[in-house]
């Protein structure tokens, strides 16, 4: 067949050509969208065999009448190479820097290192809806699960800086320093595993602020040793950065750690101090009429004022919470008050019929869920960021994102330190 007039017929983005490699299992989507956004900076040999068999997959999955030989499958590929495609968050042209984004969700890692000048040679993250949001806004479908060693064998050589927004884990220590071989059977061990191997020049890792008092500070201790005594690098005191003083109006505090490569000589770093602009909630308000189906029903809201009201008589102070306009939105969390912790007014809203199933009538006193959006600009993600999921989803992924401005404050402080070396 006549490939190149055939081609533009094959979807190559339609879900339905999620094909996994018959021989194997392997889901090969991930080495081909990774390899036609690495073409032209050698990192492409890492993904390109497998690339090549999901062209083959592909073709053979919408044309099963045809043979495919490897060489069509890898010209079609040049071919696919030779089309533009129309991504919102394109890499730099000319990359100053070549990082790997692990534990990726959403991508808040890559859009402030991307906006810093970088050029992102590897990502991972196994929630399928969050790849779902990572692939429209990139155009990179992120590999799955990073503890198989067939998923590691991926990474390239040669990036210079490791980003993982990684989970915390108790660690079972065995022995009394708390090493690199204590950490087994946690996440953790799995990027420490990639930094021994590849030896990045610095390394940036986000996490929850508890990490330091988990376990009593057994988990930070053991991380810190680990990263300084058995992979050598430089780790200065890692820091509480909270979002509300990088621009965005919510309260969100998180633990950075960085470190640097000890051969390269960095020996101190200093962590971005607070920016002055300040901002509240209604910076980041919705300017239309948002639809009903955020707002709360009235039997829904005696239900939250009846549980503020017992836990309040324990003097716990567990409950919902209105944010006026100009106030600080609470973390934004997916799970447990998550949503009744970020309540707001607004008074806007003039049909009162649900679109949704609940229990009573819409409230007449402008109580509302923020909308997603609303979510993303309170993480720093712009509005040209693309929101594919359900509002369940949505929620899930930016309650677990990164607060972009924050941790492009940091990796400006990164990338300033590499640039003396």
């Amino acid at each position: 067949m006549q490939l190149n007039k055939q081609i533009s017929i094959i979807d190559f983005e339609d879900k339905k050509f999620r094909i996994k490699t018959k021989e194997s299992g392997i889901d090969t989507e991930p080495a081909f969208t990774h390899y036609l956004h690495n073409n032209k900076n050698g990192v492409s040999k890492y993904y390109k065999l497998d690339a090549i068999q999901h062209v083959k997959n592909l073709i053979e999955y919408k044309f099963p009448e045809e043979t495919i030989s490897t060489r069509v499958a890898e010209n079609t590929l040049k071919y696919l190479i030779s089309q533009n495609q129309t991504i919102p968050f394109p890499s730099p042209e000319k990359p100053k820097f070549k990082f790997i984004d692990l534990f990726a969700g959403i991508g808040g890692f890559r859009l402030a290192f991307q906006n810093l000048g970088g050029k992102c040679v590897f990502t991972s993250e196994w929630d399928k809806y969050s790849q779902q949001t990572y692939y429209s806004n990139f155009g990179e479908v992120p590999f799955g699960d990073i503890t198989r060693k067939r998923t590691k064998d991926y990474i390239p050589d040669d990036f210079d800086i490791l980003c993982a927004g990684f989970p915390c884990q108790a660690f079972s220590i065995a022995g009394k320093r708390g090493g690199f071989e204590d950490t087994r059977g946690t996440l953790f061990f799995d990027v420490a595993e990639i930094i021994k191997k590849k030896k990045p020049k610095a390394i940036f890792l986000e996490n929850v602020k508890g990490l330091r008092n988990h376990d009593k500070g057994k988990t930070l201790a053991t991380i810190l040793n680990v990263l300084r005594e058995d992979l050598g690098y430089y780790i200065p005191e890692p820091q509480i950065i909270n979002a509300k003083e990088f621009g965005v109006p919510q309260n969100r505090e998180r633990i950075f750690i960085v470190g640097f490569r000890k051969d390269l000589g960095i020996a101190e770093f200093e962590y971005p101090k607070p920016i002055k602009k300040k901002v509240t909630l209604k910076n980041i308000l919705e300017t239309e009429t948002v639809s009903v189906k955020y707002y709360l029903s009235n039997t829904y809201i005696d239900t939250l004022r009846k549980h503020k009201a017992r836990h309040e008589s324990k003097g716990n102070g567990f409950g919902y919470e209105i944010i006026p306009d100009n106030g600080t939105a609470n973390a934004v969390v997916c799970g447990g008050m998550g949503r009744e912790r970020n309540l707001v007014y607004d008074f806007r809203l003039k049909d009162f019929t649900p679109v949704t199933n609940i229990k009573g009538e819409v409230n007449k006193e402008g109580i509302r869920k923020m909308t997603p959006r609303e979510w993303a600009r309170l993480q720093g993600f712009p509005d040209s960021y693309k929101i594919v999921v359900s509002d369940a989803q949505a929620y899930k992924q930016f309650g677990n994102s990164v607060a972009v401005p924050a941790i492009q404050a940091t990796g400006k402080k990164i990338i300033d330190k590499l640039k003396t070396l």
